[in-house]
């Protein structure tokens, strides 16, 4: 197969993939939009039914405390307390349910019915449950829900309970409103979606029913589809937990099946469901809701055609795209691309095949002389930067020497003239000059000493180590030189950050201190009259900073800029490396260092620390290495 033809079906191929690929992936990010949708929006019906159940509750347990509290209440339980027999009290309960309760009945304290406006066929029978808390558990006890028998059959109800205390005797007050349908009615279902509220039976010999917004109906009667739900509401009943199932059911009669998610929440009695108490009697209702698939179904639809149609498209593009390429100029392009980024990844010596007599040869010929070029260049510019920059160090070390030569040579012509002309003053002359040879040779020493560190700086011993007391011992050594005679009087200023006393760095001691002294050598320098030294320290997370401020005479942009090249100086005296060596500790520390200056205002250098540097690398001890 020629390559025009492999180009044709990559070409292809990899658009209609593409294509596909792409509809999958909308497809399904779709459909899991669409569930968290629809979860939330279940999730927020759910949550409205618990706030409408929690609003009736507090409205049920405000009339029942009402009533509780009101005289008349007061009035009926003191002559109860004091009668021998409550027979003549079974109307009370209509008496006192001027609230308009659905459901209100007066007990004794042992559960047996006094009065019950709902049931007054029900005097003298015993409510169990009621029992099985204490007045003081009522008192506090919030409306729950409870299934209620009435004559015509069994009800859902909001019910609370609050006891009545007369003297040594106690009576409950139980009152409630049914859960009907204006209270299902008050949700505010969003298309696609409905909610039921499935009750089981309170006998076996009755039926389920299954309460929705239009009423009531019984469970065996109801629509044929939602026997469907028959075992997700067992399952339910058995477990005491949320579960969904997915349904087929017709949006309307005569129309094809759509799925539809439902979902079954169960709703528990006083027991509220706890472990120990999550017995198929405690699931008094499940609340049903289902959502409709359709819209999904409808969108999923849309997006395979378009995916279709577009993927048809991208096939006819891509051939028409491909057949117009010609093999002979996408492969030399390729390799000149690839060698173009080899060229700026730093690798000049790479070369193209030039060979065609084309355009693309005559491009790969300029490739190749341009790469030549660039590497000659190159190359002419590490040897000038090597010869200027031994130039530079012969220069400054001329410099540093010839001062220090020129007291020697004096010296000794003086003694050779004290040998000649008066040998008696000779020792005398020559113990001065031995003094002053000495001397001089102390100071040839030490600027080779620092030639000498400065090109062999060594690799840092980390340590863990304070950065306030670091500062602090770097600045005792040059305390005395404070308010020393001749000498500016200088005052310091601690700014030190108060967390850094107790959280360690790692950092060399040594070469840290040796940073902060030439800092502060620099910064005493630089103070001219009466000044200040300010030594801020702060705690920046990772990291850590500290400040070397003095109120000088400050530096030129141009000063700032150039004050770190190796052998600069802005004095008359030293040899440039201090705060060369500064910078160099300071990158072995794999840290940060700037100046803030101004003329006339002051300098600020400023170093930035990592508080756990990664290990340091081989110390540098090639002066060729540094030089270049």
């Amino acid at each position: 197969m020629s390559f025009r033809a492999r180009l044709v079906a990559l070409f292809t191929i990899t658009i209609a993939l593409t294509v596909f690929l792409v509809a999958a992936l909308v497809s399904s990010s779709t459909t899991r939009a669409y569930e968290r949708i629809d979860q939330a929006r279940t999730q927020a019906l759910v949550n409205q039914f618990h706030q409408e159940f929690s609003q009736s509750g507090a409205s049920v347990t405000r009339r029942v405390e009402a009533i509780a509290d009101s005289d008349d209440m007061r009035r009926v339980a003191v002559d109860m307390a004091a009668a021998p027999d409550y027979s003549a009290f079974w109307q009370e309960a209509g008496h006192l349910n001027a609230r308009r309760l659905d459901l209100l009945a007066l007990t004794a304290q042992d559960g047996t019915i006094i009065s019950s406006e709902h049931w007054p066929a029900r005097f003298g029978f015993k409510e169990e449950w009621l029992a099985q808390a204490t007045p003081a558990q009522w008192k506090t006890q919030a409306a729950f829900l409870k299934q209620i028998e009435l004559p015509d059959g069994d009800t859902l109800a909001i019910i609370t309970v609050r006891p009545v205390e007369v003297a040594d005797k106690v009576f409950y007050l139980v009152g409630g409103d049914r859960l009907n349908r204006d209270f299902m009615a008050s949700l505010a279902l969003p298309r696609g979606m409905d909610a039921w509220l499935y009750r089981p039976p309170l006998t076996s010999t009755a039926s389920a029913t299954l309460l929705t917004s239009q009423g009531v109906a019984r469970w065996d009667e109801s629509e044929a589809r939602r026997s469907e739900l028959n075992d997700l509401i067992t399952t339910i009943q058995e477990q005491g937990g949320e579960l969904h199932a997915t349904v087929h059911w017709p949006e309307y009669p005569g129309s094809p099946p759509v799925p539809r998610t439902v979902y079954g929440i169960p709703l528990f009695g006083r027991n509220n469901g706890s472990k120990n108490n999550n017995s198929n009697n405690d699931v008094l209702a499940v609340l049903l809701v289902s959502s409709s698939q359709a819209e999904l179904l409808h969108l999923t639809r849309r997006i395979q055609l378009t995916a279709l149609a577009v993927a048809g498209g991208g096939i006819v593009f891509g051939i028409l795209l491909s057949m117009g390429l010609a093999a002979r100029v996408t492969r030399p392009v390729e390799k000149l691309a690839i060698a173009a980024d080899e060229v700026s990844s730093g690798n000049l010596g790479i070369k193209v095949d030039d060979s065609a007599h084309d355009e693309i040869g005559r491009l790969a010929y300029a490739f190749n002389r341009m790469t030549r070029e660039l590497l000659e260049q190159r190359e002419r510019l590490l040897q000038s930067e090597r010869v200027a920059a031994w130039r530079e160090l012969a220069r400054r070390l001329a410099h540093e020497l010839k001062n220090p030569l020129f007291p020697l040579q004096i010296t000794v012509e003086n003694m050779l003239r004290a040998k000649e002309s008066n040998p008696s003053q000779f020792e005398e002359v020559f113990q001065e000059s031995a003094e002053t040879l000495l001397a001089e040779i102390a100071n040839l020493k030490t600027i080779i000493g620092r030639f000498s560190d400065f090109s062999k700086m060594p690799a840092p011993h980390l340590q863990a180590i304070s950065a306030n007391e670091a500062i602090k011992k770097a600045v005792k050594v040059y305390e005395p030189q404070f308010c020393a005679k001749g000498r500016p009087l200088i005052t310091p200023r601690w700014e030190l950050d108060p967390t850094l006393d107790d959280e360690k760095i790692d950092a060399d001691p040594d070469l840290l201190h040796r940073a902060l002294s030439n800092l502060i050598l620099t910064a005493l320098d630089a103070i001219q009259a009466h000044g200040t030294l300010t030594l801020p320290t702060r705690n920046q997370g990772s990291t850590v900073s500290i400040e070397v401020a003095d109120s000088g005479v400050g530096l030129t942009q141009e000063e700032c800029q150039r004050l770190f090249t190796p052998y600069y100086t802005s004095k008359q005296y030293g040899t440039g490396l201090g705060l060369a060596i500064v910078q160099s500790v300071v990158s072995d520390h794999h840290g940060k260092i700037w100046v803030n200056s101004t003329p006339g205002k002051g300098t600020t250098f400023v170093m930035e620390l990592h508080k756990h540097p990664p290990q340091p690398v081989q110390a540098k001890t090639d002066n060729n290495q540094v030089i270049s």
